[in-house]
């Protein structure tokens, strides 16, 4: 089931077929750089059951995304509700991870811009966050790019104390 389709991307349910490039995903040193370890075959199997089993019951969440000029799993883009002990929250979040021969050509702005779209229109949200840690350039980017504002910093509560990721930045979007 296709739930967003943009100009060049696909977002849709998990297929078996995109096991293997999923695990790569998560066990990625370089994707994962900005996250406290990277994942094991088995916890990325288990993650990406439960994102399929969130899609089915939810009808949104964190979806698979396919380019559409070569039907290639690249990565996922989508929705996260999160209740970690911080002042906005519980909240929505728009997150991203594509692999890394897809970085740089603009899909995580694209997705995200579609999800923000999907958040307004199709589910009625009022607002959207999103956030990562200091170091990730990259990502803030895409939120910047994708018409999100600023908020403030943050120290992540699922962050050792003594952690280099421990700060994040806060961004949201919302609507009137």
């Amino acid at each position: 089931m296709v739930y967003i389709e943009t100009e060049r991307l696909l977002f849709r349910q998990y297929k078996q077929t995109d096991l293997v490039d999923f695990i790569r995903l998560n066990s990625d040193p370089e994707v994962m750089r900005y996250f406290l370890n990277t994942k094991t075959a088995v916890e990325s199997e288990e993650m990406m059951r439960k994102l399929q089993d969130n899609l089915e019951v939810n009808g949104y969440g964190v979806f698979a995304v396919e380019e559409k000029a070569t039907q290639k799993f690249i990565g996922f883009i989508g929705f996260n509700q999160f209740v970690f002990d911080v002042d906005f929250a519980p909240a929505i979040e728009v997150l991203w991870r594509l692999l890394p021969e897809f970085w740089n050509k603009g899909y995580a702005t694209e997705g995200a811009k579609a999800c923000l779209q999907f958040a307004k229109e199709e589910l009625k949200l009022e607002r959207v966050y999103a956030f990562t840690t200091l170091p990730n350039n990259p990502s803030e980017q895409v939120m910047i790019k994708s018409g999100m504002t600023y908020v403030k910093n943050f120290n992540h509560p699922l962050v050792p104390l003594d952690h280099p990721l421990l700060e994040h930045k806060l961004y949201v979007k919302e609507w009137k």
